[in-house]
């Protein structure tokens, strides 16, 4: 099984002592993109990123000095709301291999990372366009490049793709391809309110992505029916709801905060 993890926006540098064991597939596109946008003047990327200035200046110096930041592995680099209920660093290191093997992170910036991939905080958009795109927004440009390069880490695993990213990132690839060739499991994630329906909470959708990448990660999960036990701030497998591509999980009250 591969499990596909969305990057996040939010990111912290210097996050820990332990250093990239790999580097990016990907990291020859990355560079050229991260050389274009350096020359990007302030307002422009202000503009593209659809950013505050204030980010904007940040993101302008990031690039600027892309190539020669200190690279961390990448699992610990994203601090969103997936990320903090993942909680990467206190993962044991053979814990951390296994996500080696079975872990994709999605990221406009770098198409497909694994967990130990070294990579330098950015701040980029799906819809930036650029000259070395071909004027494509970026979630097109890597549609041809990392379509085959999925469907092919999955087949030869066993087959079956966990999709915990998220809708926007399938726009990185031919989807419908990906689809055709490999068997997709999208767990969902829903809240009961009192009326008895079921909502989409983003903040807890992408909370329970975090808490169970984790938790196949640690149980070195391999079977999709293994997933079932899965439990997490009061969300638990309902059998009568979904189907095995679309398992449910549901939380019935709101016992606990974030």
């Amino acid at each position: 099984m591969q499990i596909l993890l969305a990057d996040a926006k939010i990111m912290v540098d210097n996050s820990t002592e332990i250093a990239p064991s790999s580097t990016p597939i990907f990291q020859s596109f990355t560079n050229k993109l991260a050389e274009e946008i350096a020359l990007i003047d302030i307002d422009d990327l202000m503009k593209q990123l659809g950013c505050s200035m204030r980010i904007a200046v940040e993101s302008h110096l990031r690039f600027k000095n892309f190539l020669f930041a200190t690279r961390q592995p990448a699992i610990f680099v994203y601090n969103g709301q997936a990320y903090k209920h993942l909680k990467a660093c206190s993962l044991r290191p053979s814990v951390l291999a296994f996500a080696q093997k079975h872990l994709w992170i999605t990221s406009f910036m770098y198409g497909l990372l694994r967990p130990l991939d070294g990579i330098v905080s950015y701040r980029v958009e799906p819809v930036v366009k650029l000259d070395v795109t071909g004027d494509k927004p970026l979630s097109q440009f890597w549609r041809d490049i990392l379509t085959g390069h999925l469907i092919d880490s999955v087949n030869d695993d066993d087959g079956i793709l966990l999709h915990l990213s998220t809708e926007e990132y399938e726009h990185l690839f031919h989807w419908h391809k990906v689809s055709e060739k490999v068997k997709i499991v999208q767990p969902l994630f829903y809240v009961r309110d009192d009326s008895g329906k079921l909502k989409i909470q983003a903040v807890w959708a992408k909370t329970c992505r975090g808490a169970m990448v984790r938790y196949i990660l640690e149980n070195r999960i391999i079977k999709i029916d293994d997933l079932y036990d899965f439990s997490y701030e009061g969300f638990e497998y309902d059998p009568t709801l979904g189907d095995s591509s679309h398992p449910h999980f549901v939380r019935n009250t709101l016992r606990s905060s974030l």
